[in-house]
């Protein structure tokens, strides 16, 4: 899934982007209206989070101009503002969906998901790596022609190395985005890497998860 997320907080986007990654979800942030709305129109998005209180052009603007200029795009205001007359004027200037800051992340992907899925829209729902193929949005697994369960922390966990593959992630980062901690224990990570290698890896007879000494682990194509 494509996001498009208009945020002017800095530290709520980075976080928000951090946690989305882990659900395989990939985001283009824009800081404030005007750069969203101009994104928005030239960028190919299958979903956008739009902030009400932006600089230079509130959301409720920006999103009328979107759907002024023809785009169709779900789009899912997300704001501090829970007042029955904000959300209706949201509804009124083209929004889909509605949520009040703060909201539970689980609900928001949940939401987001089911936005895609009514809008028809064709996102790309698959990475493959090697003979490796990961659908985000359904949350499953395939080797090959095999499909492999995994429980949704091992997702969580396999969906962030997908998403930087032949790039090291550290054991900190898959922390941070799968259980939303910096101080959990890391050797939880070890667990998880270890529970993916017996389930996608052995097998099959591959070693697609790379442990780098001292710095984390890489998810690569052929090995």
């Amino acid at each position: 899934m494509q996001l498009l997320l208009i945020e002017d907080s800095a530290r709520f986007a980075d976080a928000l982007r951090s946690k989305l990654a882990a659900e395989g979800i990939r985001t283009e942030w824009a800081s404030n209206g005007h750069a969203g709305l101009r994104r928005a129109l030239e960028g190919s998005h299958d979903v956008i989070v739009l902030d009400v209180l932006l600089t230079g052009m509130n959301g409720y603007e920006v999103c009328s101009r979107i759907r002024a200029a023809g785009q169709t795009t779900p789009i899912l205001i997300l704001t501090a503002k829970a007042g029955e007359y904000d959300i209706a004027e949201a509804l009124e200037t083209g929004a889909d969906d509605y949520l009040v800051k703060p909201s539970s992340f689980l609900v928001l992907v949940a939401r987001l998901r089911a936005l895609v899925r009514r809008s028809g829209r064709n996102a790309s729902t698959e990475w493959t790596v090697g003979d490796l193929r990961v659908d985000p949005i359904a949350m499953r697994v395939w080797r090959g022609e095999t499909e492999v369960e995994l429980t949704a922390k091992e997702f969580s966990v396999l969906a962030c190395l997908t998403d930087q593959v032949e790039q090291v992630v550290s054991k900190q980062e898959i922390v941070q985005r799968v259980w939303e901690a910096s101080t959990r224990q890391l050797n939880v990570v070890e667990v998880y890497v270890s529970s993916l290698r017996r389930k996608i890896d052995a097998p099959f007879g591959r070693s697609s998860i790379v442990t780098v000494r001292g710095a984390g682990y890489k998810l690569v194509h052929h090995r």
